[in-house]
Formats: C-alpha cells, structure tokens, sequence
C-alpha cells in the first residue's frame, strides 16, 4: 500500500452525529429541559471513565458506565433497565449529512479511508452502515486495548498499512482525543470544527463541517 494517500478519520462527532445520538438519549430518559446541562456534563465523565480502568473496558461498558455516574452526579434517576440506554442507542446514530458525499468523493479521487475509533467493533460496523459508503479499514478501541488520545490506534494504523505519513491526514471533530495527539505524532490535522470551538492545537486546516473537504485535502497532499 505504499504511495496511497490516505485520510484516517475519527467516527464520533466527526461522521456520526454523536452529540445529537445522546442528547436525544438524555431527552427522552430525563426530560428536554435537563439534556443540554447533562450532555455538557457527559463531555467530562466520558473520557475519564475510558482514562482510569484496568483492565481495559469496552465502550459498550463506559458509556454505561458514564450513564450511570452522570445520573449520581447530577442527582437525576435513570428509569429502570434503562443503564445501557446509549449503547442501545448507538447503532441508530445518524451520519451527519455532509459525511457521505465527502468520503465518497475522496474515494472517487483515489484516497484510502480508514475509521480510528473509540469504539467497540459491532458498534462501529453499526456505524459504517449509516454512512453508506465503504471504508479499507477501521480501527477500534476495542482492537488496541486502549483509547485516544493514547497512541494506541494510530500504532495499529500504521503496523496495519504501512502508510506514508507524508501522504496521511488525520480528520477529526474533537482536539483533546484525536488533533493533539495526531500532531504529536507528527501527523497533517484537518479539524472539523462543528461547535464553534477556539483551537488548541492549531490543526493544519480547520473547517465547519465535511463539504469542503476533499479540495483541502488535495491542497494538503496533491496526487
């Protein structure tokens, strides 16, 4: 595979529409008022949860577990049998529109695609039958025993493709899991900033969303 180019993309946030995914969770276990405070609490627990366990938890388990320490925290009751109710949910996360035409298009002018994902594996082919379009490759959490911002998915990435990192982008919505440590590893970022965000790290490209996104690439890596 060497002289591809490819465009590694984080799945959640990035694709899917994951913020949407478990606000409507939220809603529909804790009412529409209580969602917009707890999903901005979510964004703290979530990643700590993946942070502070051994041995290694799928994802399936932390976003229980998330569920659960989120309702403690914050004084709210989860109905009964409702613990699992994001992992449930996941697979019917919708792409965000503009995800398919953007990685069909980058398959039509001969990228490789690849998901690195803090994910579980039927969770993220789930997902991949959401967006439509096929993908060489995906990487999950549940693959590597570990979750971004450790480097674990990208070793895997590379040991699995022997990719040329002067021809590889990294794509992602979040700075702290995926632009951080990909430009650590030397990687070309492109930051799809979808909430209006301040950048830190600067990433090497920063858009709104996916439209544009396959010129900026080609500006970042011409065939």
């Amino acid at each position: 595979m060497d002289g591809q180019r490819w465009a590694t993309f984080d799945c959640y946030g990035t694709l899917i529409d994951w913020n949407a995914g478990i606000r409507g969770q939220f809603e529909r276990l804790f009412g529409v008022q209580e969602a917009p405070r707890l999903l901005e609490r979510y964004h703290e627990l979530e990643p700590e949860i993946e942070s502070e366990f051994e041995p290694f938890h799928t994802y399936r388990e932390v976003l229980t577990l998330a569920l659960e320490r989120l309702a403690q925290d914050e004084s709210v009751q989860i109905p009964e049998g409702e613990a699992d109710a994001l992992a449930k949910s996941l697979p019917g996360w919708s792409a965000f529109p503009d995800a398919p035409p953007a990685l069909a298009e980058l398959r039509d002018r001969g990228w490789m695609l690849a998901l690195l994902s803090n994910t579980d594996r039927d969770l993220i082919e789930a997902s991949q039958r959401q967006l439509g379009v096929p993908v060489d490759l995906a990487i999950v959490a549940e693959d590597v025993g570990s979750y971004k911002p450790a480097p674990g998915h990208w070793e895997r990435f590379f040991e699995a493709t022997t990719a040329d990192r002067e021809t590889h982008v990294h794509i992602a919505a979040s700075l702290f899991h995926d632009i951080a440590p990909a430009r650590e590893l030397g990687l070309r970022t492109v930051w799809i900033n979808r909430l209006e965000e301040q950048p830190e790290p600067e990433p090497d490209r920063e858009l709104t969303d996916l439209a544009n996104l396959p010129e900026t690439l080609e500006e970042l890596v011409p065939a």
